[in-house]
């Protein structure tokens, strides 16, 4: 019996983001799924994200099982084991249905000789009666991050900066499958939406943004056209940020939807947008194709620009943990040195971005990380030895946006710690972002 093409595509999908370092995200939107129907295209993206969310819990069914170490496994048996697990314990499906589906996979593979451990491992995982929990049952990092399938040193870290109970609710929020925001520059861009079947309801933080609660958006001509940006709100928020001048510059652009939100807010005004990789900066300058954006190849370090600019966007790369719900693989890549040395690249692209900052000009500085060490700790390092520079106070920018009718998020110092911007999945209806915004004294 041949293998369904969800399930099919879900293994390949699982086994490119462990072997090559992918993000499952991009693949799903990728020619692989072209080929699908609306239903499997769902069940696809189910279990590939499911996997990717449950996977601690996942590995230790298996275990129980299998009697052996995980890491004596092949990655193919692992990942055929670990989407049968799934089904099994998480989406109900028949126990024949995902054992042989997931058996076929192994053979698939050419893994034939682990087909019997295979098979024997998942008939015990299906026999298992023990109910996998979804709510911690006490208040400590082990229960939690065991629960909500977290790395503990995660875990432990969140919850020394944010807390017990804002800690459970992002983790409670990473498991859970995110809501798609839009920003929509044009209003009429919404009628043509609806008569494409696509339900929408206002954003949550700004005017501009809606929530899509039915049909399938990737499939409108609205968003193949580039007229209309699949954006999360806390993104959509730093690049108000940003503000309007006559010259801007967006430091590591890609892939775009900042720029694309810069250029209309500012549509007369120059922007360059730089990025490293080449593949990137043409996807670049095909979502954002205006006349007053100019995309350039260029390190952020070492940008060939003349001149200066009265906003600089430093949207450095991080981490990442702030976006776990829509990129679980994260939390089984990322290594606390990992922090130490995004660290010092983001001081470095900061600093080199403020060079390009004209007197009295503001640079915003964002991430969609949660850790001191890529936010705050960034700011106070690159301020020590920048005196030309201040640090602004973000409430007072949030502020001007929600009188200009921009922001609708009612409760502005829940957005606010200190004087910097801090979205918290699970607090907020978003992912997890940070800005500063620093001013050029002159």
């Amino acid at each position: 019996m041949p293998i369904s093409p969800a399930r099919t595509v879900a293994f390949d999908v699982l086994l490119r983001v462990e072997q090559h370092d992918a993000y499952a995200s991009e693949l799903l939107h990728s020619h692989r799924l072209d080929g699908l129907a609306l239903d499997d295209r769902g069940l696809a993206t189910e279990l590939v994200m499911g996997v990717l969310r449950w996977r601690s819990r996942l590995d230790e069914a298996i275990l129980s099982a299998a009697g052996r170490p995980l890491e004596k496994l092949d990655s193919e048996v692992l990942t055929a084991l670990r989407l049968g697990t799934y089904q099994l314990r998480y989406l109900r499906i028949p126990a024949h249905a995902a054992i042989n589906e997931s058996v076929n996979l192994v053979k698939r593979a050419r893994k034939r000789s682990a087909v019997p451990f295979a098979n024997a491992v998942l008939r015990k995982v299906a026999g298992a009666q023990t109910e996998l929990p979804s709510q911690p049952e006490q208040r400590g990092a082990t229960s939690l991050a065991q629960d909500s399938a977290h790395p503990e040193w995660v875990v432990e870290r969140w919850i020394s900066v944010y807390g017990w109970e804002h800690t459970r609710l992002i983790c409670q929020h990473d498991q859970q499958v995110p809501h798609v925001a839009l920003r929509l520059d044009d209003p009429s861009i919404e009628v043509e939406l609806k008569r494409e079947g696509i339900e929408l309801k206002p954003g949550a933080l700004l005017s501009s943004a809606r929530i899509v609660t039915g049909g399938d958006i990737f499939k409108t001509q609205a968003v193949k056209e580039g007229r209309v940006f699949i954006q999360d709100e806390a993104s959509q928020l730093v690049a108000a940020l940003v503000g309007n001048g006559s010259r801007l510059l967006d430091c590591c652009a890609a892939p775009g939807g900042k720029t694309a939100a810069m250029a209309a807010r500012n549509p007369t005004a120059e922007i360059i947008a730089a990025e490293l990789h080449a593949h990137r900066a043409e996807l670049l300058r095909q979502r954002v194709p205006w006349k007053n954006v100019q995309v350039i190849q260029a390190d952020a370090l070492n940008l060939p620009v003349e001149g200066r600019f009265d906003r600089v966007l430093a949207d450095v790369p991080c981490s990442g943990t702030g976006t776990l719900a829509r990129n679980p693989e994260i939390k089984w890549k990322l290594k606390p040195s990992d922090l130490v040395d995004l660290h010092a690249r983001q001081v470095a692209i900061l600093q080199a971005a403020l060079r390009h900052l004209s007197p009295g000009g503001r640079a915003v500085y964002s991430t969609c990380s949660l850790e001191r060490e890529e936010n705050e700790s960034v700011i106070e390092e690159v301020l020590r030895d920048a005196p030309g520079y201040h640090l602004r106070n973000s409430r007072d920018e949030l502020k001007q946006l929600q009188s200009s009718g921009e922001l609708v998020w009612t409760d502005v110092d829940s957005l606010i710690n200190g004087k910097f911007l801090r979205t918290i999945p699970g607090v907020h209806p978003c992912d997890g972002f940070f800005a500063a915004v620093l001013e050029h004294s002159g």
